[in-house]
């Protein structure tokens, strides 16, 4: 389910190791749901996916939220109907089992909580949480850690850990998986692929003949599919993210899964495919949007 679609940040200033003539090489393809090449501009989705696995609703990721200020002006944009959707889709709030968190920055947690009567509270009443213990205590304030995102004041990390995760946590909703794999259910297994943050995490669906990895910020541009030692800017261990893409990808492209990332525009996953160690598209899957 799609909460915000636009441009976001040119991306020269984004992707900054990838050359200029790399975009202009692909931009035939790239252009319009994944690149504005007109102006440089990343196009990009806030979204967020659900599933239904061994009797239980889950949400992967909650996007960006309301009613929180945010320097970047540009998400103030989105409108507050993400609920209202949610339940048109036939998911009520009140419905969902498990809330899976791939990481913790701000445009994945946002309807992790709401505000009632002034304070922060769950969203999904009846849910567990997953969040991974080394995100938890990276983003905790009271940690002391200085992140490398560039597009997020102290202020705006305090305030998404301690209105979106905190309430979790304190209502005592929160899971704080460990190690480098969490099985869910006998289809769903979520595996540790650290770089974007330290607890970024990768869910792996196998049921029946049905593959996919849904990806969270471990692929920003389908450029990345094909290139995959490029990363964004935000991105705490930028070497360490590039490897972790590169194992996923031959991962998927081993086991014909459907590599599904949480901000791309457009269609919403992608076929891989490797030889010689070099990476191809190819197909897309449309993933329809509730």
């Amino acid at each position: 389910m799609i909460e915000w679609s636009g441009a976001l940040g040119t991306v020269d200033v984004l992707f900054p190791s990838v050359p200029g003539d790399l975009w202009r090489q692909h931009e035939s393809w790239l252009e319009p749901d994944f690149l504005n090449a007109a102006t440089g501009e990343w196009q990009t989705n806030a979204q967020t996916w659900v599933l239904r696995s061994a009797g239980r609703t889950v949400l992967i990721d909650t996007g960006l939220g309301s009613e929180e200020p945010r320097e970047a002006g540009v998400l103030e944009e989105r409108g507050g109907d993400f609920l209202d959707r949610l339940a048109q889709a036939g998911v009520r709030a009140q419905d969902v089992d498990l809330v899976i968190n791939t990481h913790l920055h701000s445009d994945h947690v946002g309807w992790n909580t709401r505000l009632a009567d002034g304070e922060w509270v769950p969203t999904f009443p009846n849910a567990q949480y997953l969040i991974s213990r080394a995100d938890f205590d990276f983003w905790n304030p009271v940690n002391g850690h200085t992140p490398a995102s560039v597009f997020q004041s102290a202020d705006d990390i305090r305030a998404a850990f301690n209105h979106r995760i905190l309430p979790i946590h304190q209502a005592g909703q929160a899971v704080l998986w460990e190690g480098d794999s969490h099985r869910i259910d006998e289809d769903l297994v979520l595996e540790l692929a650290p770089g974007h943050t330290p607890g970024s995490a990768v869910l792996r669906l196998e049921s029946g003949t049905d593959r996919a990895l849904f990806v969270g910020d471990l692929v920003h541009t389908p450029l990345q599919l094909i290139e995959p030692d490029h990363e964004i800017c935000t991105s705490e261990d930028q070497v360490r993210a590039a490897r972790s893409r590169r194992r996923v990808l031959e991962q998927a492209a081993a086991t014909n899964s459907l590599v599904v990332p949480a901000h791309l525009g457009g269609a919403g996953a992608a076929e891989v495919t490797q030889s010689d160690g070099t990476f191809s598209i190819r197909g897309w899957a449309a993933l329809a949007d509730a």
